[in-house]
């Protein structure tokens, strides 16, 4: 008898509406070019050859016709390469392409995105735009572990860095520095969090519905989803990510992800 856990019917939200002011290109992060294509081209390429979403839900900014023409011409383009029926995830089908407008927030993207989802979706992974050059192997492994029966999973690798916790200097310590030492974290027991982030799809609408009624100062202590799942109380899994998996956000980062793409096997081929 076969004991693989079935994977459950799952959509992937593509957050796609930053404004990308740190970048300095003017224009919002997804549009920004990056090896010849767009931030959110390369992104939508690696959801789709992951091969696990029946759904890719794209939040984009609200009137962005740009944008909406990209993810409309990548629809046409997996129809044209996959001519099975979309979102019925047999062998060879394409998943279906949804386009959201997207809030002021990352919340309220998630949200709006939530909102579309199929009918017969039982799980969803988000996934920042800006993460664009995502390995495949890391939207497997947290799909596995849904599939395994975990509510919440997270991609995330090992903090390098030493961090210290600090706090402001106050009296005639403020001349010599505007902060000061207050300890040391235990690095062995951080990690460094990306996406996508994997949820039972019940359980992140319950997370989001209850982050509807916070302050605007609770509301900005809330980094990423997989921190609302843990304010109900709900175990958080982690798996391995990726180097590869750097979010774009400076003009920094954008070197290094050209780097990538330039090297001599590239980032789709590189394991992850």
């Amino acid at each position: 008898m076969d004991s693989a856990p079935r994977n459950p019917v799952t959509a992937v939200i593509v957050v796609a509406a930053g404004s990308g002011q740190r970048l300095g290109y003017g224009m919002p992060k997804a549009k920004v070019p990056l090896g010849g294509d767009t931030i959110l081209t390369h992104a939508l390429r690696g959801v789709a050859a992951a091969g696990i979403a029946q759904q890719i839900c794209v939040a984009i900014p609200p009137g962005d016709q740009e944008l909406l023409a990209l993810c409309d011409d990548f629809a046409q383009a997996l129809k044209a390469e996959h001519p099975g029926t979309p979102g019925t995830g047999g062998a060879g089908q394409p998943p279906i392409v949804t386009i959201v407008d997207g809030g002021a927030t990352r919340a309220e993207s998630v949200r709006a995105a939530l909102a579309a989802l199929l009918p017969a979706t039982e799980a969803v992974l988000v996934h920042d735009a800006a993460r664009a050059l995502t390995p495949e192997a890391v939207f497997h492994r947290v799909s596995h572990a849904l599939a395994a029966g975990a509510l919440a999973v997270i991609p995330a690798i090992p903090v390098v860095d030493t961090v210290k916790t600090v706090e402001p200097t106050t009296g005639d310590g403020a001349a010599i520095a505007p902060e000061l030492v207050t300890g040391t974290a235990a690095r062995e027991t951080l990690r460094a969090v990306q996406t996508p982030q994997g949820f039972d799809l019940a359980t992140l609408r319950r997370a989001h519905e209850a982050a509807a009624s916070f302050d605007d100062g609770q509301a900005a202590a809330v980094t990423d989803d997989a921190m609302l799942v843990e304010l109900l109380g709900v175990p958080v899994h982690a798996v391995r990510g990726a180097s590869q998996s750097l979010k774009i956000t400076t003009p920094l980062d954008l070197i290094i992800a050209e780097g990538l793409l330039e090297g001599p096997l590239g980032v789709r081929w590189v394991e992850g």
